[in-house]
This record gives C-alpha cells, structure tokens and sequence, in this order.
C-alpha cells in the first residue's frame, strides 16, 4: 500500500532509486496513462489512443501490448525504446499539495527504493543529486499535463474529433487481436475544418496534439513487429 511523505534531505537523506525497467518494478504492463505535454516524445515509439476513465472522461494512454500484463518494449535488457512513458519513469514520487503548492512525495515502501542501490536523492551534503532534478522535471510535465488534459478533450470533443476505433490485428501465425474500448482523433473530420476552428486548436495549444496523437496510431505496425518477433523467439 502506498504511503507517500513530504521529500526532505534529513528523512531521506539516505535513499536510493533503482531507474532500471523490468517486471518487478510495474512495468509489465500492456497500456499506461500518458499526457499531452509528453506527445511528441510519444508519437516517436508508440500509438497513442484515447479512453475513458471511470468518471466518464477521456484520458490519453499508449498501447504496449496485446496480451494482459505484456510489454513488448520490455527485454532481458530493460525498456527498448527512446522514451519511456512520464508515468512509468517517476517511480516511488508523486505530488503532493502542500499549503496550496505542489510539493515532491516519496514512497519508502515502494519496491524502487533502495539503500543499497541505484541513484542518491541528494548530494552528501543535502542539495538535490541530479537523479532528483530529473524527477521533479517529470513529475512537473505530470503536473501540467493533468491539467492541459480536460481543456484538450473538450475543445476536440467541441469539433467533434474525437471518434471510436476498433484495433484489429493479425499476426504472422494467423493469431487474431481486437483491442476494444478506445478512441482516436477523426483525421477525416481534422482535415475538413475551417480556417476559424484551425485558429481556435492552434491558440488553445491542442492543434499539434491532434496531429500528433493521429500520426502515432501508424506505430501500431510496431508493436505488430514487436509481437511476431517475440512469438518466433528472436
């Protein structure tokens, strides 16, 4: 269970984080949670869908793998890809609020933590090691990208770009998927918009996520090639 505390240099002072990837740490996971502020390092290495959480509100997330618990980017060697998803690299840290601010929280029981190995939170003498820059980079990128998320579903559910999409692959051995339930942008609907409705995506930011997020959907080719490698052993 979870017990997240208010990061400080004397509590912690001596903890450590494994970065390395691998099953133990969580991330034999076949879909995670993604935010726009994180696309265009996304739309290089994954397909990025929609979906809805159990409020009823969309939410951004990658596709990883077609079996449950399956992650094709994950190898003997760790994640194989150039970025790895904001969600899964913060490990044991979230945010916090604190009298009104954002503040770094640490999990001491989760499984990342280590005295004994990986990267120091804080210099021997109690400024930030560059490890806990990092973390505080990415949990800010968490941070904003929550809340860039709703203003970007609305305004492309206000254009109606948003629509349903059955993901249907077929593997070299004839095995068939379909992943269910998710939704993508209409690239139809996105090139048929007006000048005014372009000019009202572009100034709220939501513009180039749209493209992005629509161009990623081709790295379900990918993950395809992931599979059929991986079914053949290589």
């Amino acid at each position: 269970m979870s017990r997240p505390e208010l990061l400080n240099n004397v509590d912690h002072a001596d903890l450590r984080v494994i970065i390395r990837h691998a099953a133990e740490f969580g991330d034999a996971v076949n879909q995670v949670l993604v935010f726009p502020t994180e696309y265009e390092e996304l739309q290089r290495e994954y397909p990025i869908f929609f979906r809805r959480d159990e409020q009823g509100e969309f939410r951004s997330m990658v596709l990883l793998g077609l079996d449950r618990d399956e992650n094709l980017f994950l190898g003997p060697s760790g994640w194989d890809a150039r970025y790895v998803p904001a969600a899964q690299q913060r490990g044991p840290f979230t945010i916090g609020i604190q009298k009104g601010e954002p503040m770094v929280h640490v999990d001491r029981d989760h499984p990342r933590i280590s005295r004994d190995e990986g990267e120091p939170l804080f210099l021997p003498h109690g400024g930030n090691a560059p490890y806990l820059d990092h973390v505080a980079a990415l949990l800010r990128l968490i941070h904003q990208g929550h809340e860039v998320s709703g203003p970007m579903f609305a305004a492309f559910a206000e254009l109606s770009l948003i629509r349903p999409v059955a993901v249907e692959i077929q593997l070299d051995a004839g095995e068939q998927y379909v992943v269910p339930d998710l939704h993508t942008i209409d690239e139809e609907r996105l090139a048929r918009l007006g000048g005014a409705e372009l000019d009202r995506l572009h100034r709220g930011g939501f513009l180039r996520a749209a493209f992005m997020a629509a161009s990623s959907v081709a790295n379900v080719d990918r993950l395809i090639a992931l599979k059929n490698r991986r079914r053949e052993g290589r």
